[in-house]
């Protein structure tokens, strides 16, 4: 096997192994919709956008998405301070979320913090949302890699955030 070869079959990049949108709603706008389409049909992926630009709704529909087209459970981990609020912004757009701080699952998108992810088992889950995921930039840090290890065997993960590492 040459040596081209042997780098283009451990490269996931454009793997595809996603999934055409199931509901795209009219809150979005075009770019946002562009961005959740792009983001679905990949199945792994990253919204990297600056602030104001949406990450939220479009963190939502894509975790929405995955539950409708798999009938699973989707885990949104985000800072401590930010749960709250995602809860009200699902709530204004007419997605059910459910906050967990003790590790129990909900059935389609549970909220919780990166700092009670060791509560949760991976396997009770078919896609991973990383709100702020900038949290695991350090290439050696412990959060990098207890998220790392999660989401690991995960079809479905989208990681977003406006400060992508350097």
């Amino acid at each position: 096997m040459e040596y081209g070869e042997f780098l283009a079959a451990k490269s996931q990049a454009n793997t595809g192994d996603g999934f055409a949108p199931v509901w795209m709603p009219d809150f979005l706008f075009d770019f946002q919709a562009s961005m959740v389409d792009w983001s679905l049909r990949q199945g792994r992926a990253a919204i990297f956008e600056d602030c104001g630009l949406g990450k939220t709704p479009q963190e939502l529909v894509w975790a929405e998405n995955v539950v409708r087209k798999t009938n699973g459970k989707v885990l949104l981990v985000t800072a401590l301070a930010v749960t709250v609020q995602m809860m009200r912004e699902a709530e204004k757009f007419g997605i059910e979320v459910k906050v967990s701080r003790d590790g129990k699952s909900h059935a389609g998108i549970t909220v919780t913090n990166y700092e009670r992810l060791h509560l949760f088992e991976p396997s009770e889950f078919v896609g991973f949302v990383g709100d702020e995921s900038s949290i695991i930039k350090s290439f050696a840090g412990t959060r990098r890699g207890q998220v790392t290890d999660f989401m690991r065997k995960m079809r479905y993960r989208l990681l977003a955030t406006a400060t992508a590492a350097p």
